[in-house]
């Protein structure tokens, strides 16, 4: 008998004819580690949720879901609460208590433990997730890390036996999620806890999995090994979108065809790369690729921010430190940086719903505070929040977008005009009828997005525009900002997405401790870093440094190829 089983199982979500799930069928045994991948939208978080039965996502359900062998619909209300444990996407989402340990402590407490109990309990896990250093604070204080980190250990505590998350390194920083799937790996390994997990970035979490289960429209269309994942889904042509999310490694190898086998992780590309890139003659090494030189020192930034410092609280840190910042029209800045560096607070600033305690704004020569409101976000500056769900007001998408393109004043069919434009262009026609709150968080995301982008702005402000985003739905979104800039719009994104910012960012900054340390175009920016740098750098550099992206490490194999026709690289 399988531990888990989905059987026959197809939802469709109200005033929708399209299934969301359709005759899913899914058989896991205790102890493994399944990943579930596909495109925005395929229905990920809609099956993941159907397992969590107080979290199930109202709609017309068929078939069923057996945890070890009952029904999750006829399971013990304690039973369903302790054993199936479930990370969210957005870590404030599931945070219920003011204080750490009392975080720790709240499940345990609703499933009627003895305090005693319930001590030894949180203690412990509090000395497992590392959380002794900061067991006292306020989940006000923590770091979007520490509070994912938190939201983990809150499940663990009430010993679950199946573990699922829903993009659970969204908004964690590039060394937060390795160290967060690393803890997921490690739970998997010494409790035999079975995780079930979505993830669109599975650089460090394609290894992890025992199998793969991928999902397009609905349907699980494979469910592998990883390496037999990465053979089916390099054949097919039709799902080229979910391809485009695998590792480095194994998009590279697809693009050449070297060798009998194709590597899955960075270590095993470097030496893959070396078997034909590095002669004895030392190859290509001191090669490089073209570096973007272009001068915009004498173009007028149409945002200034000059020595800006922020706290919250007259009591509190300061949260930004002496930051300054320009941006130029038809320029992409990519700020990255880890959580709680500043990158949030710093947007806020710049588009005016944060006051900075000294230092100045300057928006198009003019002083941010001499701005009325409708002057400075009518046709002029708009903010995408990290929480999307903040943009949303209606009960249905279009309304939602509706209730933004009235700011246009323009007549009823010019209006809807340009909304099936924007609609086509980040492909949501199809959610127009639906709540804005029953859509994938990378729906959300587009939603919001075309949301903004109907109150025709000249400057951008992104704070994680990729999070929830599919690969093909995030070269839409590159193309969209690329062709924004066409149009002399200024766009600032804060991101952790390293490998977006490489291939769409003109200029990239790292913020550190509440200030931009340090400031370059992309190529520059990436090169060497171990931890800040795309996978395809990591397993490049020593051939060529400047190489940050798949596309730039296979023009650098083509290019040797034309040097030594005997190296076998396949053009």
């Amino acid at each position: 008998m399988a531990f888990l089983q989905i059987k026959d199982l197809s939802f469709s979500y109200p005033k929708t004819l399209e299934k969301a799930l359709s005759n899913v069928n899914l058989s896991i045994n205790q102890g493994e580690f399944i990943l579930v991948c596909g495109v925005s939208g395929c229905g990920k978080s809609t099956l993941l949720r159907q397992i969590k039965r107080e979290i199930a996502p109202h709609g017309t359900r068929t078939g069923k879901v057996y945890y070890q062998g009952k029904d999750v619909e006829q399971l013990d209300q304690k039973i369903s609460a302790a054993e199936i444990g479930f990370v969210m996407q957005n870590p404030e989402t599931q945070l219920v208590t003011d204080t750490v340990w009392h975080e720790l402590a709240f499940g345990l407490e609703n499933l009627g433990l003895s305090t005693p109990e319930i001590r030894r309990k949180v203690a412990e896990m509090a000395s497992f997730f590392g959380i002794n250093g900061w067991f006292r604070k306020s989940v006000d204080e923590l770091s979007g890390g520490q509070k994912q980190l938190l939201n983990l250990a809150s499940v663990m505590v009430m010993q679950p036996k199946i573990l699922i998350l829903d993009e659970p390194t969204a908004q964690l920083d590039p060394i937060a999620a390795q160290d967060f799937l690393a803890t997921i790996a490690k739970i998997n390994r010494e409790l035999e806890v079975t995780v079930i997990i979505t993830e669109h970035r599975l650089e460090e979490v394609f290894l992890m999995a025992d199998r793969i289960a991928v999902m397009n429209k609905g349907e699980v269309i494979c469910l592998e090994t990883p390496e037999q994942t990465a053979k089916l889904l390099a054949k097919r042509e039709d799902i080229s979108g979910i391809f485009k999310g695998l590792p480095s490694a194994i998009r590279i190898y697809r693009e050449l065809r070297v060798g009998e086998y194709c590597p899955l992780s960075v270590r095993d590309g470097r030496k893959w790369l070396a078997s034909f890139m590095l002669p004895e003659k030392g190859g290509l090494a001191n090669l490089t690729l073209h570096l973007l030189a272009e001068e915009v020192q004498f173009r007028k930034p149409v945002i200034k921010a000059e020595e800006i410092w922020f706290k919250y609280t007259r009591e509190g840190d300061d949260i930004l430190r002496g930051f300054s910042l320009r941006a130029y029209s038809g320029e992409i800045l990519s700020v990255l940086g880890g959580n709680g560096s500043g990158k949030t607070t710093m947007l806020r600033v710049i588009s005016g719903l944060l006051k900075p305690n000294r230092g100045k704004i300057i928006i198009n020569d003019q002083k941010i505070e001499t701005y009325k409101t409708k002057e400075l976000y009518q046709n002029n500056l708009v903010l995408l929040p990290q929480n999307p769900k903040a943009l949303f007001v209606c009960d249905t998408v279009l309304e939602d977008l509706q209730e933004a393109g009235a700011v246009l004043r323009l007549d009823v069919a010019a209006l809807r005009s340009e909304i099936e434009k924007i609609g086509q262009e980040l492909r949501i026609t199809a959610l127009f009828e639906r709540h804005p709150y029953d859509l994938s968080g990378g729906e959300q995301q587009k939603v919001a997005l075309a949301k903004l982008l109907l109150l025709n702005p000249k400057i951008v402000l992104l704070d994680e525009p990729t999070k929830g985003l599919d690969p093909e739905s995030k070269e839409e979104l590159g193309g969209i900002l690329q062709r924004l800039c066409h149009n002399d719009v200024a766009i600032v994104l804060v991101t952790h997405d390293i490998e977006f910012a490489a291939e769409y960012a003109d200029k990239c900054a790292m913020m550190f401790d509440g200030d931009i340390v340090s400031e370059g175009y992309p190529k520059e920016f990436f090169a060497g870093n171990n931890f800040y740098t795309t996978a395809a750098n990591r397993m490049a550099r020593g051939i060529c440094p400047t190489a940050v992206t798949c596309e730039d490490v296979v023009e650098l194999c083509r290019a040797y190829s034309a040097f030594s026709p005997d190296a076998g690289v396949q053009a």
